[in-house]
């Protein structure tokens, strides 16, 4: 029997697609898939990360040739011609991007040389293939920005010595990722870095454009937007560094030495003000953290990207236990041996699997006299592990 995800924490690869391209400035989507496929993802993807929600021309709103069965019989390629036609008259941006679905990709329509027709002509138009079959929502973001730096960008003729692009922080499925990508160029900035961060508030298609021209990809995720950077280096010759996303001071004092040290620069007062910073917060906190003893066991249920990071703050700088640690993506071997670390890490997707694998690793008291229970329990994982957290009466972070 072939196994099924409960409750699943992403979408399609189309979903992900289009949530990069609908978190892009000046970037319009057109998708060439079956009547409907575009607003049940639309409705799927706002409604999570603590409500993504929708920008320009993307969501319930993004162009569609909505395929029906007489496409599907005679064949779609006229009707995706039409609707890039009519977006391209109609709605203003700077490139447009053909996403397919499962449908349009089983009958095998030509989108490549739809979309090549119009390139001719002088008009950016991309075509990137993104069936459910390609993978889940983190593949869309790997093959969409693919071919947009990869296959759509000119190759980079010079570089700007103190530009760098951040990559590997998914659009939409964590609530923190603006917030992340915000912080990271708020601290390489310090440094007297340019930053490139694609999907904050404040960056335009220039930044887009600007990318080949970068001296230095960071990509912060072991999994996710590696081979993007590799097939970077080689169209552009920009060189990438995989870092784990820098949580906590610590973590945060190493990334920005390490930075410093790949630019030639001097780190030591950026470095120094912001622990001035963080510790004159935290200072305020120490007599209740110490005397009221709010230390905790742990339990992690995270992406692929906030797994190690999360619990080396936890065990490495808030002193906490940790208990057990979940990935929740669909990874393949390889990708979860480039996950290898201190921390032991469990692959588990399914909300009712990773209930059971906690019950399982950790008993609950019977009444005996003398238990060795993992109490106080705070599980730090999504909205869809309170339940979980209710049960084991654990305090919860989603």
């Amino acid at each position: 029997m072939s196994e099924f995800i409960e409750r699943p924490r992403t979408a399609c690869a189309l979903a992900g697609a289009l949530t990069v391209i609908g978190n892009l400035p000046d970037v319009i989507p057109i998708i060439h898939t079956s009547l409907g496929c575009g607003g049940n993802l639309a409705n799927s993807v706002a409604f999570g990360s603590g409500y993504l929600g929708s920008g320009y021309c993307n969501g319930s709103a993004a162009p569609s040739t909505g395929v029906t069965e007489t496409e599907i019989v005679f064949g779609g390629t006229d009707r995706l011609a039409e609707q890039i036609k009519n977006t391209l008259e109609l709605i203003d941006g700077k490139l447009y991007i053909v996403a397919t679905g499962c449908m349009t990709e089983m009958i095998g329509d030509d989108t490549a040389g739809a979309v090549s027709e119009f390139r001719a002509e002088g008009q950016p138009v991309l075509a990137v293939s993104t069936p459910s079959f390609k993978g889940d929502s983190y593949h869309g973001y790997d093959i969409v920005l693919d071919g947009i730096f990869n296959s759509y960008l000119p190759k980079s003729v010079e570089k700007n010595p103190k530009l760098v692009n951040i990559f590997g922080l998914v659009p939409g499925y964590d609530p923190f990722f603006r917030g992340d990508l915000e912080e990271i160029k708020r601290l390489l900035t310090a440094l007297g870095l340019e930053v490139n961060t694609f999907f904050t508030p404040g960056q335009t298609f220039e930044n887009l454009a600007s990318a080949p021209s970068a001296s230095l990809n960071i990509v912060f995720s072991r999994v996710w937007g590696g081979e993007l950077a590799e097939k970077f280096a080689e169209r552009h010759g920009t060189p990438y560094w995989i870092a784990d996303l820098p949580i906590g001071p610590a973590a945060t004092d190493a990334f920005l030495a390490e930075a410093a040290t790949r630019f030639n620069l001097d780190a030591e007062a950026v470095i120094e003000k912001e622990n001035n910073e963080f510790y004159g917060y935290f200072e305020r906190t120490a007599d209740a953290f110490c005397d009221q003893d709010l230390k905790f066991y742990a339990v992690t249920v995270t992406n692929s990207t906030y797994a190690i990071p999360v619990s080396r703050f936890i065990t490495q700088e808030l002193g906490w236990v940790l208990c057990d640690s979940f990935v929740t993506d669909n990874l393949t071997d390889a990708q979860k041996s480039a996950l290898q670390s201190e921390t032991p890490l469990q692959f588990v997707t399914g909300v009712q699997e990773i209930a059971r694998a906690i019950k399982q690793n950790h008993p609950q008291n019977r009444g005996q006299r003398y238990f060795d229970d993992i109490t106080p329990l705070y599980i730090i994982g999504s909205t869809l592990e309170k339940r979980t957290a209710a049960a084991r009466g654990a305090k919860h972070l989603p």
